[in-house]
């Protein structure tokens, strides 16, 4: 890529940041993007093909973070199944304070995400995560049954409500644009009211 393009790049992404944040992704508009940077409207399309691509760009790095994340935290999970020590799952490295370190070294792109996302394919993104979750929830029931683990049955519909409560829970640290430090206090209070009833609903 030419220098001057990619300095052009590299000033084109924190005024689409602050385009999207501030006015969502549907009355954002790419003429005040490109005239926030000094380009014309015509030279921006050279960069993204159109908004949502552009939108894209902002948040796609934090999912695949967020992703990596899922993954360790499932591989270790059914490790745990292995080793018979499920109370690691529910101590402090749990998934909610390993969760929070990713959502804070991307807050901007998940607050577009969470708050600013309607129009785009990412416009559901909690219900996505939801749906994700309660997959992944009953997969590992039933390795655990599998490994002779008595957990409890729970119906689909109950699990995705309870899944939705947990997953809106998580997500308003950003709504509100909770600092760091108080969004760890609060998580806290999360883990505690959660899991017991997790486990008790669970049997995990």
């Amino acid at each position: 890529m030419p220098k001057d393009k990619s300095e052009n790049h590299a000033r084109i992404i924190p005024a689409a940041r602050a385009e999207f944040l501030k006015k969502g992704f549907e009355k954002a508009s790419m003429r005040s993007i490109a005239a926030a940077v000094g380009l014309t409207s015509a030279a921006l399309y050279r960069h993204f093909a159109d908004k949502e691509e552009m939108f894209a760009a902002l948040v796609e790095p934090a999912l695949k973070a967020f992703a990596e994340k899922a993954e360790a935290i499932k591989q270790r999970d059914y490790a745990l199944l292995d080793n018979g020590n499920l109370d690691v799952m529910w101590g402090d490295d749990a998934d909610l304070p390993l969760f929070l370190d990713v959502i804070y070294a991307h807050f901007d792109a998940f607050k577009l995400l969470v708050c600013c996302a309607e129009g785009t394919r990412y416009g559901h993104f909690v219900h996505d995560f939801v749906m994700m979750e309660q997959q992944e929830t009953e997969d590992y029931l039933a390795e655990a049954r599998r490994h002779g683990i008595p957990v409890k049955d729970i119906l689909p519909q109950e699990l995705h409500l309870l899944l939705s409560a947990y997953a809106s829970a998580i997500f308003e640290v950003v709504v509100h644009d909770f600092t760091q430090e108080d969004a760890a206090h609060y998580l806290k209070t999360l883990q505690t009211f959660f899991y017991p009833g997790w486990r008790a609903v669970l049997g995990l």
